[in-house]
């Protein structure tokens, strides 16, 4: 029951970026079969991130199985963080949506990207805020070819804002400058 993206995002992705995208379909996954967040994180860790030498394929094996070397503990650490903070995530996504929509209206898919890169956003402060948007938006290009990534964008661009404000008012440097 896992999300299959239309196109691969992580052909030449860093390992964190390949946990983004599993944490992603992780979320998924939990939503639609009610699954519990430790089953599901160690079937991922068992069954997508460590490829057995001679592989069952899984759905679609070239996207379902794009997943080798992803980063698990930084999959694992959104995954479970998402759990233990969307009473926080989702009324700060629900007060970013446009006026009239709800974060239950919103696709399931959608709704997994915007709450793993709210959660990146709120406490992962290693990570620049401008980074977690752009790879959640490469995240939302995999699933969707319409307005989706620009609902990305826009969500956890004015979460960013307020989330992490001193980091977002400094001024980028000139090209040259730095």
């Amino acid at each position: 029951m896992t999300a299959i993206p239309k196109k691969s995002a992580s052909k030449g992705a860093t390992p964190r970026s390949k946990a983004r995208m599993a944490a992603v379909q992780a979320l998924y996954q939990m939503e639609l079969a009610g699954a519990d967040v430790s089953e599901v994180v160690d079937e991922f860790e068992r069954l997508r991130f460590n490829k057995p030498a001679d592989p069952a394929p899984l759905e679609d094996d070239d996207a379902a199985t794009d997943l080798e070397e992803a980063d698990a503990t930084f999959f694992s650490e959104i995954v479970h963080g998402v759990v233990r903070r969307q009473r926080d995530v989702d009324p700060m996504i629900h007060e970013q949506l446009a006026a009239g929509w709800r974060l239950v209206r919103v696709d399931a898919i959608l709704r997994a990207i915007l709450r793993a890169g709210s959660f990146e956003l709120l406490e992962r402060r290693d990570v620049p805020g401008r980074v977690v948007i752009n790879e959640y938006i490469n995240v939302a290009h995999a699933f969707f070819d319409e307005d989706e990534p620009r609902v990305v964008n826009g969500v956890l661009d004015k979460l960013g804002r307020k989330l992490r404000a001193e980091e977002f008012d400094r001024k980028r440097p000139a090209p040259g400058e730095a």
